[in-house]
């Protein structure tokens, strides 16, 4: 897998038996992040697990971006997956507003295994805002809740030690948890 993401890196044209083996060994990490973000998310059953792990694929590929190793791939990929599924959020609710569910408040979407595409768009939201205050922290979050990675392949994808990865996942929640809240309290979306 590291030959085949150095020759991309390295600009190199694949060919298909190359594509075919890169998409082989990467496919079942992709497949298992893939899982674990539709475990999440409740909701419209168009997008399955295999299906986003297709298109992030075709996305990662087309951006001709040089990727260091697995891991950074991987991290990556957590990345254009969060990207295709708020893309997709944000689609059905442009389509539809509400759908006679009750609100849920949005502290209680980060800690039920389950979130509705308007909690990930509010999710969405705050992380971007993190992300403004804290670089780093944004990435943990990104590789954990949307990548779910493990503590210990979050510190190998993004080069930092896993203490940091703990400080930081610890940080974040505790301020992602008050932006939600706050948000939920001030009716912003």
């Amino acid at each position: 897998m590291t030959r085949l993401l150095n020759a991309l890196k390295r600009g190199e044209e694949l060919d298909a038996q190359a594509h075919d083996e890169l998409f082989t060994r990467v496919y079942d990490a992709l497949h298992r992040i893939a899982r674990h973000q539709r475990a999440r998310w409740k909701g419209n059953e168009t997008l399955n697990a295999t299906a986003l792990v297709h298109e992030a694929y075709i996305k990662l590929l087309g951006t001709g971006a040089g990727y260091e190793n697995r891991s950074h791939f991987l991290a990556v990929a957590s990345r254009a997956m969060r990207h295709l599924l708020i893309s997709y959020a944000q689609r059905q609710a442009s389509q539809k507003r509400g759908n006679g569910e009750p609100d849920l408040p949005l502290d209680e979407a980060l800690l039920i295994p389950q979130q509705r595409g308007e909690d990930l768009l509010a999710l969405d939201e705050a992380l971007e805002r993190l992300k403004d205050k804290d670089p780093r922290a944004a990435q943990v979050v990104e590789c954990r809740v949307f990548g779910g990675l493990s503590a210990d392949e979050t510190a190998d994808a993004l080069g930092i030690a896993r203490r940091t990865v703990s400080r930081d996942w610890s940080a974040a929640c505790a301020w992602l948890y008050g932006e939600l809240r706050q948000d939920l309290t001030t009716g912003v979306s």
